[in-house]
């Protein structure tokens, strides 16, 4: 894939470097030239020093050719008015934009952007990990559902996908078991310390522990 990355601190250099690793074609923005030796010199991709919201920059970049586009710079205004730009005006299939401020990221999750709320993300993950649960939400998919992982129980071993799931409510997303992980049937069976990942509204938690724990 062709993907632009907009902003090149450390979390845009990190992703810039993890997607050239996975074989895509990356193309870096920043307005500070001093910001790309943060890639370092195994970084393949390309570079280019302007304002990420400036079209003749976009365009310079190749906007109008590429897959998909990261804005995630140090500005949650210029980051979704990249998002809005590249979504809108230049048709851009797959369109992220970082915003730091949780409120924000919320108002605009509701205009229809795609965003990723480090904050929100860091802050749901530290409580889980002080205060113990059963169940450990380890993503937001957004405002009604979550992401949540558990251990099978040796009163769950032995049953399957199909008895774990709710219609409209719980789906079981994925499975981990001995270092590795895949994407079961609904007849796969679990075995005692899988560790299952769900897909969960916002609610049915209880329903989930319940059916995590039934003998």
């Amino acid at each position: 894939m062709r993907i632009l990355v907009i902003g090149c601190g450390q979390m845009g250099a990190g992703l810039a470097q993890m997607l050239s690793l996975r074989g895509h074609a990356i193309t870096v923005i920043d307005k500070d030239n001093g910001a790309f030796e943060r890639l370092g010199a195994a970084f393949k991709g390309r570079t280019l020093v302007g304002v990420g919201f400036d079209r003749t920059v976009l365009e310079e970049a190749g906007i109008t050719r590429v897959d998909g586009l990261a804005a995630v710079t140090n500005s949650d205004e210029a980051n979704i008015v990249i998002a809005r730009l590249a979504r809108e005006f230049f048709r851009v299939p797959r369109v992220v934009a970082r915003v730091v401020e949780p409120r924000k990221a919320e108002i605009y999750r509701r205009l229809g952007l795609q965003t990723i709320s480090t904050t929100l993300w860091g802050v749901n993950r530290i409580a889980n990990l002080l205060t113990y649960t059963d169940l450990d939400a380890v993503f937001d998919l957004g405002s009604e559902v979550e992401l949540v992982e558990a251990e099978v129980t040796p009163a769950l071993a032995g049953r399957t996908v199909y008895n774990l799931t709710i219609p409209g409510e719980l789906h079981v997303v994925s499975i981990s078991r001995g270092g590795k992980t895949f994407l079961p049937t609904s007849g796969s069976a679990f075995q005692t310390g899988d560790r299952v990942y769900c897909a969960v509204l916002a609610g049915s938690a209880d329903r989930l522990k319940a059916l995590i724990q039934m003998s």
